[in-house]
């Protein structure tokens, strides 16, 4: 019995702690990056390309044949003649082996063994917009925290006010017309941490999904999130194209097409093999062989597929720079638009935090200290009340907005 209950203590414990844990920024990424199926699914046709091309400097398999060698039909001709002569006809066993030039094999495994470089980054790109859709959650919980923290502050003093307002108005010193209002915004914050629960729970959800973990397992947050300062040289053109994956998948692409040519070249050039056919005769025949060389001669007209491929994949880098090109410039412009605003979003949190806020709150103080020394009416203490509240929530998106626009220019620029 005495076991038995040290083990029911034990799991309590461990449902406890599971219950507590506590994930950082940086472990769901870890976890994402490690366990998200869609991560693991390139992961897989990545392995897969690598596999095919230990195959690519394999030979044509030779060709061995067998069967009758110019023999007559009529059968009684095959055996030896009662003159001594010998029979007619033989029974061959061949064998042939093409062997592909060098330069072909070479240029073939050259072009499998970079096929995977194209799927890597592609997988970076998918990587970096699951973390950007990660933060987002992240951000969205950790200011709902914030928010449901202000709510309830702002709470405790409405209820002070409430309370206030009852004594005043027993000692006849109070009317109830602001008494209602208070105590239907004191049921509407009631009503938005409700929904700011919620919210949380649809954080963690996506994050679980994202973590390729059960939906429902509980967690919380650490609520710190790192401020970047973005220098310029981020998004100039040189690292930005040693930073974003799609400008490096479209440059193995031409990589890859630069090797696809080198293949078709390859296949311009002639390939030679041997034939050997050893022949066993009949009715007394002797054993005879053959061993013969040939090539695989590419003429004008059976090589017009190759030359066109040749031309063709010149013309889809050329398409390929372009593209990169272009993509290299709109991102760029994208990040120094995002830049601009997050520069004007820090000017107006700076204004929030040094300025606005401490104006309405000194505000509020100030009315709340008049009206116990009963110099302010009820209204006008609610009023300040409700527009601390207000700027203060107001604040909170202010920040929401900030951390979205630094989000996505970590996105852009393809930062962790």
């Amino acid at each position: 019995m005495k076991t038995r209950l040290m083990m029911l203590v034990l799991l309590l414990q461990v449902v406890v702690v599971k219950a507590q844990e506590k994930l950082d920024l940086a472990t769901i990424l870890k976890q994402i990056e490690q366990q998200n199926p869609q991560l693991k699914m390139y992961d897989a046709e990545i392995k897969s390309m690598d596999e095919m091309a230990k195959g690519a400097k394999d030979w044509e398999s030779p060709q061995l044949g067998t069967g009758l060698w110019m023999v007559p039909y009529n059968t009684s001709m095959w055996r030896r003649g009662m003159d001594g002569s010998t029979g007619m006809g033989q029974y061959a066993i061949s064998l042939e082996q093409m062997f592909p030039n060098k330069s072909n094999l070479n240029a073939n495994a050259k072009l499998m063994e970079t096929a995977s470089s194209v799927e890597l980054e592609n997988k970076k790109g998918v990587a970096f917009n699951l973390f950007s859709l990660a933060k987002q959650n992240f951000v969205e919980w950790k200011l709902a925290k914030e928010k449901a923290k202000v709510l309830e502050q702002n709470q405790q003093l409405l209820s002070f006010m409430i309370r206030s307002t009852e004594i005043r108005y027993k000692n006849g010193l109070e009317k109830l017309n602001t008494y209602y209002k208070a105590k239907a915004a004191l049921a509407n914050i009631e009503n938005m941490q409700l929904m700011l629960q919620n919210d949380i729970k649809q954080n963690r959800i996506m994050l679980n999904t994202l973590m390729n973990r059960n939906k429902l397992s509980n967690f919380d947050i650490d609520t710190v999130y790192p401020q970047k300062q973005y220098q310029s040289s981020l998004y100039d053109s040189t690292t930005l194209a040693n930073h974003r994956s799609d400008i490096k998948a479209i440059v193995q692409s031409i990589v890859l097409n630069g090797l696809e040519q080198a293949v078709e070249k390859s296949m311009l050039k002639p390939e030679f093999g041997v034939k050997y056919e050893h022949m066993f005769g009949f009715g007394g025949m002797p054993m005879q062989y053959s061993l013969m060389g040939m090539i695989k001669i590419p003429v004008a007209w059976s090589t017009k597929s190759e030359r066109a491929n040749i031309e063709g994949l010149k013309w889809r880098s050329e398409a390929l720079r372009q593209e990169k090109d272009m993509l290299l410039s709109e991102i760029r412009g994208r990040a120094f638009g995002k830049v601009s605003e997050l520069q004007t979003k820090e000017k107006q949190l700076k204004l929030f935090e040094q300025q606005i806020i401490p104006a309405f709150r000194k505000n509020y103080q100030s009315l709340q200290l008049a009206y116990e020394q009963n110099t302010a009416e009820l209204f006008m203490l609610f009023d300040a009340w409700e527009s601390l509240n207000m700027i203060q929530l107001n604040y909170i998106d202010l920040q929401k907005e900030y951390l979205k626009m630094q989000i996505e220019l970590d996105r852009i620029l393809e930062l962790r």
